[in-house]
């Protein structure tokens, strides 16, 4: 009886530490992409805590959509053009 009692808590236990798990992940896409938006813009101070806040405010679409922009965002801060950023916007949307 108790062993089923203490598989029964892990397994509740897991499922409810997984579920915030996923959420955390988007809210963490989503800082990183904005992040990096405020990183190529080349804003600090009070202008890169304005951008941060009305960033992460928005409803800015779908995860891909997000990924894109983050990958845009890393591209134009490196200066990549041409078959270099072709090359790197593949790896960056792929995850690699």
């Amino acid at each position: 009886m108790r062993s089923k009692f203490g598989t029964v808590v892990l397994l509740c236990t897991l499922i409810g530490a997984s579920a915030p798990a996923l959420a955390e992940t988007a809210q963490q896409q989503k800082m990183q992409s904005c992040n990096t938006e405020a990183g190529a813009k080349e804003l600090t101070g009070d202008a890169r805590k304005k951008f941060m806040s009305e960033c992460l405010k928005k409803d800015s679409g779908n995860a891909q959509q997000q990924r894109m922009r983050a990958c845009n965002a890393q591209a134009k801060a490196k200066s990549l053009s041409g078959d270099a950023r072709k090359q790197f916007m593949q790896s960056c949307l792929s995850g690699e």
